[in-house]
């Protein structure tokens, strides 16, 4: 699912900022715009389960937050995220609109011996140049 994808930084920004109370804690302005874009991600699908669900997503928030490297625990509550999804289709068009907008780059090289790039150390583009460092 994209939006997973999409959401994957933002969610461990909020594990490894607020730890396994991500789902109990309120936006802290101490911590960084991507962690708290994450914890309210997780507030939302929390929220939106069943009460019976509920315990399911905390136990792999738990995990998540104390296992930060297992891609495992991390698989794991992506299922849970997912679940919530396909469950509720408007929560996915209301958490993808808080996600910040992939910034689009557009490069144009025009004419002889032109160079595009959005990032360059060194582009030579004369004859008989010589680059010293």
């Amino acid at each position: 699912m994209q939006f997973l994808e999409e959401a994957g930084p933002y969610l461990s920004a909020a594990l490894g900022a607020y730890g396994a109370g991500v789902l109990a804690r309120a936006e802290d302005a101490a911590v960084g715009a991507t962690a708290n874009a994450g914890r309210s991600i997780l507030h939302a699908v929390w929220r939106r389960r069943s009460p019976a669900g509920r315990p399911e997503l905390e136990s792999a928030v738990r995990e998540a937050a104390e296992e930060p490297g297992d891609a495992d625990a991390a698989a794991a509550l992506r299922q849970q995220i997912k679940r919530t999804l396909r469950e509720d289709p408007q929560l996915l068009a209301e958490l993808a609109a808080q996600l910040p907008a992939a910034s689009a780059v557009t490069i144009t090289a025009s004419g002889e011996r032109s160079v595009a790039a959005q990032t360059i150390g060194t582009a030579v583009t004369g004859d008989n140049t010589t680059i010293r460092p």
